[in-house]
């Protein structure tokens, strides 16, 4: 083996701290088999995919790029890969895989060869939760891959995120819904089941069987969808046969999905709950040629500053590519209220929901009956058990299409940016969804339950529409305050944001009105 070069610099953003009551409690072990991923600067040498987001375009003007268009346009060269080769033989490090659509090379080694070639130092660490291999500083590369490679993610292994699901404690007042009763309330089209579509569902952990989504299905009186697991970086579906564990998340997600659209194709990409398998699992659904989803689901996440730099924009630039191909992100706004779990008395919203290239859901408590809303409120439950998360990004600009929207953040210095969520959904465990868990029911609660939910009615959307969605947020935040489209939630709050007419850091723009939302968006100019 070669002597690694000795002028290193920092990628950008990588810097790393241990995680909260952490301790180090030695070295890692050397001979430890670790995979990497990097990410590299698209080929056209722009950070951003110029008019992504498609902003002040209808619908139908839109043009969307097929998958080997923007491989041309924005993957990785073959210069900047053939020089990330040539540094992995000089470091002993074995290529896993090359993506240059997705600008991703995962790299294999062990932790002493990766140590040497990224320079750093990797300790285990004892926190509450287990134990983690990690890191603390930044991330090293030589000279000549400074400017090439944007990101390093997987040295560190911490459980980078939490799946966004509550369960009731006590009754509080209302009464458990089947996801069809929720798609009753809010008026989803009943001439569109998805046909044609796929949903895309990431997923960090846990399992499903596919004898209790017949089951489910079967008790629910419509067809069961076909769902396909897909292996990411070694992630499996692996369903751990505790109806309390992660199992809860995989199944919620499946179910609520593929009720609202059982004629839609559901692939569910599993991933190890890092930093890199999140990325990872991100990226291979947004570039999936033989699945591909038109709307993905994502139900994980952590506050802002639980992420690093790298991390955050590396995610949002996968979303920029789905918006760019036509593909519609759902992401859970969170559950922790707009304290999002963080304790240190400031208010602090979710990642990924605050991507400024994603539709982020908020949740509310629904109580109706058939098609009839009787009260809908920002799900909060007071106690500390449970709220929508939501609030100001201390991380992503105000976007163009939220200009004319107040998001003003309530901590100290009244900073703007990017609003969450966008929508909202039923999402009070109270009135949360009657599910099917691991051979039991089980009633399910969380904005997990908001995203599957909203990428069913935009397959049914899709389905029915001249081509897809794709990124909404534009098209959303540019109909009249007339519209219909959506039910206004003005009564409750989720810590430090009230609801109020218009958008809000509670429920966004409200709830859904399916029919007339397709309406809109058929006949917007």
């Amino acid at each position: 083996m070669n002597q690694p070069r000795k002028t290193r610099h920092p990628v950008a953003g990588s810097e790393r701290e241990p995680m909260p009551g952490a301790r180090m409690i030695g070295a890692a072990d050397p001979h430890e088999r670790v995979q990497v991923t990097l990410l590299l600067r698209r080929a056209n040498g722009s950070k951003a995919i110029e008019g992504s987001d498609h902003a002040g375009t209808a619908l139908h003007a839109r043009k969307y790029m097929t998958h080997e268009q923007f491989e041309a346009a924005h993957g990785a060269s073959a210069a900047d890969i053939a020089a990330v080769q040539s540094f992995a033989a000089e470091h002993d490090l074995d290529i896993v895989g090359v993506h240059p659509e997705q600008r991703r090379i995962v790299l294999s080694g062990t932790v002493a060869s990766v140590s040497t070639a990224f320079g750093v130092y990797l300790a285990k660490y004892e926190h509450p939760g287990g134990q983690y291999r990690g890191r603390v500083g930044e991330v090293l590369v030589p000279e000549d891959l400074a400017d090439i490679v944007e990101g390093v993610f997987g040295l560190d292994d911490r459980p980078q995120a939490k799946p966004h699901n509550r369960r009731a404690n006590g009754n509080g007042g209302g009464q458990p819904l089947s996801p069809l009763d929720v798609a009753r309330l809010y008026d989803f089209p009943t001439d569109a089941t998805g046909k044609g579509q796929c949903i895309g569902i990431i997923e960090l952990g846990g399992g499903y069987r596919s004898k209790d989504l017949t089951a489910y299905f079967s008790q629910l009186g419509v067809p069961k969808p076909r769902v396909t697991s897909i292996s990411v970086d070694g992630g499996h579906n692996q369903a751990t046969g505790d109806p309390n564990g992660p199992d809860g998340e995989v199944m919620l997600d499946i179910e609520v999905a593929g009720a609202v659209a059982p004629n839609a194709h559901i692939a569910v990409y599993f991933a190890a709950n890092t930093d890199a398998g999140f990325l990872d699992a991100i990226k291979t659904a947004v570039h999936d040629t033989s699945n591909k989803p038109s709307v993905i689901s994502i139900s994980w996440g952590a506050a802002e500053a639980q992420w690093t730099q790298q991390a955050m924009q590396a995610m949002d630039g996968a979303f920029q590519d789905a918006a760019a191909l036509g593909v519609t992100i759902c992401v859970a706004a969170g559950d922790d209220g707009s304290a999002d779990g963080v304790s240190d008395g400031q208010a602090h919203v979710d990642f990924p929901a605050s991507s400024p290239n994603v539709l982020a859901c908020g949740g509310t408590r629904l109580i109706g009956s058939g098609t009839q809303i009787t009260s809908e409120i920002v799900w909060n439950d007071g106690q500390g058990h449970g709220a929508t998360g939501g609030g100001i990004s201390a991380v992503f600009a105000l976007p163009s299409w939220q200009s004319s929207i107040v998001t003003t953040s309530v901590n100290p210095g009244n900073q703007t940016g990017r609003g969450v969520p966008d929508v909202a959904g039923n999402a009070d465990p109270v009135t949360g969804y009657e599910v099917r868990v691991d051979g039991q029911p089980a009633v399910i609660g969380g904005t997990s339950a908001v995203a599957p939910l909203w990428a069913g009615l935009i397959a049914q959307l899709n389905e029915k529409l001249p081509q897809p969605a794709g990124f909404l947020n534009p098209l959303l935040y540019g109909l009249p305050a007339s519209s219909s489209a959506f039910h206004a939630i003005t009564v409750g709050d989720n810590g430090d944001y009230k609801a109020a007419p218009g958008w809000n850091a509670c429920t966004g723009l409200g709830s859904p009105d399916g029919q007339q939302l397709y309406t809109a968006l058929s006949t917007m100019h």
